[in-house]
């Protein structure tokens, strides 16, 4: 290890949280696990959760021997950043970072490894052992993100069992088994299991659960909205930073409403505050209301039918009539 990257308090309420970034050692893959590596994204608001991972971190490093790690899942609606975050944790920490979708269709063989005929050169064939993603991860340094674990099956989760517990290793097939090595970190990420359409989703099987530890992450304010936008696009003009933050808060805000009848049932995710509704902008800046023809052609197309009343309420409440001024300067 060598650099140093401190993490603050999002809120200045606690102390700083220093950690030596990690160094991908010299072996045959050593390029490959640097291409990992994310860049840090100039543009990445903190809201508190790297400060947490790095809590986290603090602890594991300074423990005793035989302390059993802490495995981070976590938890929030779609479009609130959850898996953003876990590669900037990696990007700060210089580790290579694996994303792993763990989809209904990924099996244990998949994750796991399996083994494989291959052409010998001479007509034949030979069977080799070609590791899984998660064995490929951990056998280097690593973020491994386990994305989506509410969606995978059963036998999916239960393969993972031993390597999230006290165990701390994956057994093959062929008798190797795989430890969990000191420079490898396992997170996760799932979207609620409530009412909502995540369509693959289900409740977590209590022995998995038990294995991680939960954060829940909620929506952005209409402050840190505000933050993003201004540090993506310094030349958004301050009406529109100040009404697009204000939308997609009112519209997240009516999204964890209790009250069936009047809440939307699909939030404003980070893609469409901070990605989408520029690129209208942009198309339509010379047109009489910019901000309502970007809402109407980059927001309302991913709201069903029956929802679009209670966005449109949204829409009046908040802004009605779009600044009139050029978006960007």
């Amino acid at each position: 290890m060598t650099d140093t990257v401190v993490f603050s308090h999002p809120t200045g309420d606690g102390p700083d949280v220093a950690l030596e970034r990690f160094e991908v050692p010299d072996g045959p893959d050593r390029e490959a696990r640097l291409a990992k590596v994310p860049r840090p994204d100039p543009y990445y608001v903190d809201l508190g959760m790297l400060y947490r991972f790095a809590s986290l971190e603090a602890v594991r490093r300074s423990a005793p021997a035989g302390f059993i790690p802490m495995h981070v899942a976590v938890r929030g609606h779609m479009g609130t950043g959850k898996d953003h975050d876990i590669e900037q944790f990696a990007a700060l920490l210089g580790l290579p970072y694996y994303r792993i979708p763990l989809t209904g269709e990924v099996r244990d063989i998949t994750l796991i490894g399996s083994t494989k005929l291959h052409g010998d050169g001479m007509g034949g064939t030979e069977s080799r052992w070609e590791d899984g993603d998660i064995t490929r991860a951990l056998r280097g340094p690593a973020i491994v993100n386990l994305s989506e674990l509410n969606a995978a099956g059963a036998e999916t989760l239960f393969a993972l069992h031993g390597l999230l517990d006290r165990y701390q290793a994956l057994d093959l097939p062929t008798g190797e088994t795989v430890r969990l090595r000191d420079d490898v970190r396992v997170f996760g990420t799932m979207n609620p299991t409530d009412l909502r359409d995540y369509a693959g989703t289900q409740t977590l099987n209590k022995a998995f659960a038990d294995r991680w530890v939960i954060w829940e992450k909620g929506f952005p304010s209409k402050d840190e909205l505000h933050e993003m936008l201004v540090r993506r696009y310094p030349d958004l003009a301050e009406s529109y930073a100040e009404a697009i933050s204000r939308l997609a808060r009112e519209v997240n805000e009516s999204f964890g409403s209790r009250d069936a009848g009047t809440r939307v049932e699909t939030p404003m995710s980070l893609r469409t505050t901070l990605d989408r509704i520029p690129v209208g902008l942009r198309i339509h800046h010379a047109t009489e209301d910019p901000l309502r023809s970007a809402w109407e052609e980059f927001v309302l197309p991913h709201i069903d039918t029956y929802d679009r009343d209670h966005y449109e309420t949204v829409w009046n409440a908040v802004v009605r009539n779009g600044p009139s001024e050029q978006p960007f300067g």
